[in-house]
């Protein structure tokens, strides 16, 4: 298997890497290198529309929606080169990441005219409406419902968890749309607009002290009836088609920055001496070690896939960064020691490295816990038979 790059796609790297550096030591120098998904939103808005401006917010997707049409290769360097770079978490990951490539292969001409400019122009920012109270990790527990009046659907329930929400002007919500449904049954994939009555966005503050999560809350929220993706009750296909976008082309960016913290941990262990130890040397060494079989593994799966949805191998990948995030965690404070427990001020916040220790706790939890994540490698990748459920 070549895992190298051709010329023309060293130059493609070149290209990137220069504009970014640009970029990040000129006009957006403010938020380089932000350690947290929350700060200087309006920043992040601009900076999602510079993205545009250059056709680089969706370099993936076909010319014709704003994108580059890039080659696998192309969007992996890009990934690379624009952690490298230090840029920061895209605000919009959920728009460019998930519902752009689903809308893409299931959404109607319409949607497709309607939803996927404003996205590609970084002037439409989105969230997920998944998961929900009481649910944890079964996405088949949904309660949150849809009921048709003339042209609409109006919703009601609460969806809890909601990445950035409070920073977006959309919502894909998953909602029962069949009364007397249960499980994978009767749900369907709306599209809704969060600037109007009958929602609630609640941030939720964190353990770090952050709010990226949210509660929403829906009471007699509209949604026209063209909103929705694919037909009435093949919204678990639609939402299942999304999240297998979400092991795509963006993980080679979470490596790229992985890389950037595991440094930063290697810099602070030699800072304080104990790089000299035998022992953390060996922990250190460990998690490289992780971080590069992660790399080799994605790049593997990735091209088996053709960066598009993927399946079988790529069912381990979310517990095996989870995992090894969360390790690193514990070996940035077990470095830092009393130094890793003490903010410098209330306003600045944790450290970055101290960040990584609280918000990895949630690693292994989001997006599907690790208990969860087994029954996926179970059933879907190996074939084996389902875990009881209660509701199905």
């Amino acid at each position: 298997m070549k895992l190298g790059f051709s010329d023309v796609e060293e130059a493609f790297r070149r290209e990137c890497a220069s504009w970014f550096e640009d970029q990040m030591t000129g006009e957006f120098a403010d938020i380089r290198g932000i350690a947290n998904l929350v700060d200087k939103p309006e920043r992040r808005k601009a900076w999602e529309r510079r993205l545009a401006e250059h056709r680089y917010s969706c370099i993936g997707w076909p010319i014709a929606w704003g994108g580059r049409d890039a080659t696998l290769n192309e969007q992996v360097i890009f990934a690379e080169e624009y952690a490298r770079a230090g840029a920061p978490n895209r605000l919009n990951h959920m728009g460019v990441e998930l519902l752009g490539p689903t809308l893409l292969a299931l959404g109607s001409s319409e949607q497709k005219a309607r939803f996927l400019p404003a996205i590609a122009e970084g002037t439409a920012i989105w969230c997920q409406g998944y998961s929900e109270p009481g649910a944890g990790s079964d996405l088949a527990a949904i309660r949150t419902r849809a009921r048709r009046d003339g042209g609409e659907w109006v919703i009601e329930g609460q969806k809890i968890w909601t990445s950035l929400a409070q920073f977006a002007d959309m919502i894909f919500v998953l909602a029962r749309t069949e009364d007397g449904t249960g499980g994978r049954e009767g749900l369907s994939f709306l599209l809704v607009d969060l600037d109007q009555p009958g929602i609630e966005i609640r941030p939720i503050r964190q353990i770090n002290g952050e709010s990226e999560f949210n509660e929403v809350f829906f009471d007699g929220a509209r949604c026209p009836v063209e909103n929705m993706v694919g037909a009435e009750g093949e919204g678990w296909i639609v939402s299942t088609t999304l999240l297998s976008f979400e092991r795509g082309i963006s993980t080679l960016g979470q490596q790229m920055q992985f890389r950037n913290e595991l440094d930063a941990v290697i810099a602070a262990a030699r800072r304080n001496g104990k790089a000299a130890d035998p022992v953390f040397r060996q922990r250190l060494a460990e998690a490289e070690i992780g971080l590069r079989l992660m790399r080799y593994g994605a790049l593997r799966m990735l091209a088996d896939g053709k960066g598009g949805a993927l399946a079988g191998a790529a069912l381990t990948y979310k517990i095996q960064w989870a995992s090894w995030r969360r390790a690193l965690g514990e070996l940035a404070m077990d470095v830092l020691g009393q130094e890793g427990e003490v903010a410098p001020t209330d306003a600045e916040g944790w450290p970055l490295l101290t960040n990584l220790y609280l918000y990895s706790r949630a690693d292994t939890i989001y997006g599907g816990t690790n208990q969860i994540q087994r029954n996926l490698i179970a059933e879907r990748g190996l074939g084996l038979p389902r875990e009881p459920r209660g509701n199905a």
